[in-house]
């Protein structure tokens, strides 16, 4: 949601694109409206000119050749005469008519003598009379009726051995058809506009989902998050395909690259301080070493020596002695791998391989693998069902680190007996918690316990067997990955907690 109101701020590609073909196609309909507004009666008028003038010059051909009362002539001037609404008569020197296209011969008689012969009488006067072209033997005229007040394109002259012509349409004809023409045109523009749009608006949409989606991707790499990957939903490949191809490419190489600069952080970090610490960690593991083996050893070597001078002689009690013997050594056996692992660890010979893994799925899984633990103890475990959460770190060691923290929770557990792993997201870090019921951890040993072989209750520790190394195994991995890590007082219990980076 946040990254469509993200992408809604902007005027987004699609609602350009689809604005700029709209509004061009609403400036064409417009465009073409107006100039049938401005020109269209023009160029009919022109056509209707052409039309007069091609039946003035049949006219004249058929008198000159004799052929006006031919019945070719008829149908050809006919034709014209029905095609263009033109009005014609012909009269010979002595006003008779020769030929007529309609049944007013009689009326276009007077007209023409009268108005033409002599305009300056009768009842059909003319008026408002504008003269278009005038030519060798004919006149081309735009006039009003002054009864009628209807207009007229009209064209009169003399044609073959004097013979007189005139030719007419009325202009309401061009008038309707412009009129007709233009709404016509409109309705046209209306549909076409609506009909457009809809497929412009499809169109786009079909252009810019793939964009949309580059955007999203773009906006999750630029956050370091390299799980969307474009893919092509089309049956070609396109420019924007190419470029979704190219944009998981990227995806990948910055993710390995950043994978190999985070690994390469920590190592250089591990180095500088490696150096300072490598002398003072050697002093203090062999003090603390010498001191943790002193009991156990002490205890072997008392029951050898038994078992050699026969102090019991009974099998109950050689067995006895025997099983405290392979206990202890089991013990020292389990301290000394611990102690081998707390070590490379601290001198920097086992750096961390820094991946992306996803933390739901790991806690998951191991809390399946230690439920016969749990069964043992009659403890019961939460974890909530939550979405997968991808950190980076090691997982391997973070699994270690899981791992003493349940163990730890295990061995201390009591009231209810429960055990709560939660996950807690904030900014670009998820802080993993483990709570037991129990006892809270004294004030004056809290400060203490996360370092080698302290113990807050030596003889509960001695009777589980712990070696007191496990929580210092979790401060060397996340001081290792530079990763925060701690523990929490509870009235009914204690919680320990560490922290990885999502991003």
């Amino acid at each position: 949601m946040e990254k469509d109101k993200k992408f809604n701020k902007t005027h987004s590609i699609r609602f350009e694109i689809s604005f700029a073909f709209i509004a061009t196609m609403i400036g064409t309909f417009t465009f073409c409206l107006i100039i049938n507004l401005l020109f269209m009666e023009n160029y009919y008028v022109q056509n209707k000119r052409d039309a007069i003038i091609e039946a003035y010059r049949s006219i004249d051909r058929a008198v000159s050749n004799g052929d006006i009362n031919s019945e070719e002539f008829d149908e050809e001037i006919g034709h014209i005469c029905e095609r263009y609404d033109i009005e014609m008569i012909v009269l010979d020197g002595d006003s008779k008519t020769v030929k007529a296209s309609s049944s007013n011969a009689e009326l276009l008689a007077k007209i023409l003598w009268e108005n033409m012969i002599n305009p300056s009488a009768g009842e059909y006067v003319i008026e408002n009379r504008t003269v278009l072209d005038i030519g060798e033997n004919y006149t081309l005229q735009r006039d009003e009726d002054r009864n009628t007040g209807r207009k007229y394109l009209e064209m009169w002259g003399v044609v073959g051995n004097g013979n007189l012509v005139l030719v007419r349409s009325t202009m309401e004809s061009i008038q309707d058809s412009v009129t007709i023409s233009n709404t016509f045109m409109i309705y046209v523009a209306v549909i076409a506009i609506l009909a457009g749009s809809m497929v412009i608006l499809y169109i786009s949409k079909k252009v810019t989902d793939p964009i949309k989606r580059l955007y999203y991707i773009s906006d999750d790499m630029k956050k370091l998050n390299f799980e969307a990957k474009y893919e092509s939903d089309g049956y070609y490949h396109s420019e924007i395909d190419a470029l979704g191809s190219n944009m998981n490419e990227v995806s990948e190489t910055l993710e390995s690259t950043i994978k190999e600069l985070k690994n390469a952080n920590i190592a250089l970090k591990k180095d500088i301080a490696q150096k300072e610490e490598i002398d003072e960690m050697r002093k203090e593991f062999l003090s603390n070493v010498s001191h943790e083996l002193k009991t156990p050893i002490a205890l072997i070597q008392g029951y050898a020596e038994g078992l050699k001078e026969g102090i019991s002689d009974d099998a109950e009690s050689r067995d006895f002695y025997c099983e405290v013997i392979m206990d202890e050594a089991n013990k020292m056996n389990i301290m000394v791998k611990k102690l081998l692992t707390l070590n490379q660890l601290e001198f920097g010979n086992e750096s961390a391989n820094m991946e992306r893994f996803d933390i739901v799925d790991m806690i998951s899984n191991y809390i399946k693998s230690a439920e016969l633990l749990a069964k043992q103890k009659d403890v019961t475990v939460k974890f909530g069902n939550y979405e997968p959460i991808f950190v980076w770190g090691d997982e391997f060691k973070i699994e270690e680190v899981l791992q003493n923290y349940y163990s730890n929770a295990l061995n201390h557990i009591d009231g209810e007996k429960i055990i709560e792993i939660k996950l807690y997201k904030e900014n670009n870090h998820v802080r993993v918690s483990v709570f037991n019921t129990g006892k809270p951890i004294p004030d004056e040993s809290i400060g203490h316990i996360w370092e080698k072989f302290y113990k807050v209750d030596k003889a509960r520790t001695r009777e589980y067997g712990g070696s007191g190394v496990g929580l210092s195994i979790v401060r060397a991995i996340m001081e290792g990955m530079h990763q925060a890590y701690g523990v929490k007082n509870y009235d009914n219990g204690v919680e320990f907690f560490f922290e990885l980076e999502t991003k």
